[in-house]
């Protein structure tokens, strides 16, 4: 009797695993649940550009070796009860003897109204633009100093406005404001190195 209650409760724990794991991998193809208050599936909302592809070498023309303007952006999939949108542009990249984190920041603007879909190229979308790496409210492109970098355009939907000093807000402030309200997330990456 007492091998047969084994049999079964071994069998019963196998099929809760396959149940676990069944769930745990449609999560993780699936996107998961992003952080904050909804049930948004973060794999729903996009961030692209006509100018590059994931993955893809940003054009010069977007970058310290050209005119330095920013790229087209198209934001897809925003979730209906998003109240703004954050748009950071950052590079991990760098040299640690330049930034001892390794991090900068290109572009900063948060409080972006959720309807915004298109950003043109060389625009900067309405919100409020916070100061980047180089001390400047604006966007500042691609001009790595050493060899081929990572770009990334990140953008988020919160379910909120956020009440931030753009003159002292750094990244880590951003992304610490952020915790907790975030809907979904999206993000585009190229890369670029400059003509030697």
């Amino acid at each position: 009797m007492l091998r047969v209650v084994g049999k079964l409760l071994i069998l019963f724990i196998g099929v809760v695993l396959v149940f676990v794991l069944i769930f745990l991998t449609i999560r993780r193809f699936s996107g998961g649940t992003p952080a904050g208050t909804g049930s948004y599936n973060s794999f729903d909302m996009t961030i692209s550009s006509s100018a590059f592809k994931e993955g893809e070498l940003i054009p010069a023309k977007y970058t310290c070796d050209g005119q330095n303007v920013s790229p087209s952006l198209t934001f897809m999939g925003i979730p209906e009860n998003t109240e703004s949108l954050v748009l950071i542009v950052d590079d991990p990249d760098v040299p640690k003897n330049i930034r001892p984190d390794g991090m900068w920041t290109h572009w900063l603007v948060w409080n972006i109204p959720a309807d915004i879909s298109v950003v043109g190229e060389g625009n900067t979308p309405e919100g409020v633009v916070g100061r980047n790496s180089s001390g400047d409210k604006k966007y500042t492109g691609p001009c790595p100093p050493d060899r081929e970098h990572r770009y990334f355009f990140k953008l988020f939907a919160l379910d909120t406005i956020l009440d931030l000093d753009a003159s002292s807000v750094s990244k880590t402030d951003l992304e610490r404001a952020i915790e907790g309200h975030v809907l979904a997330e999206a993000q585009l990456m190229g890369r670029y190195n400059r003509p030697r």
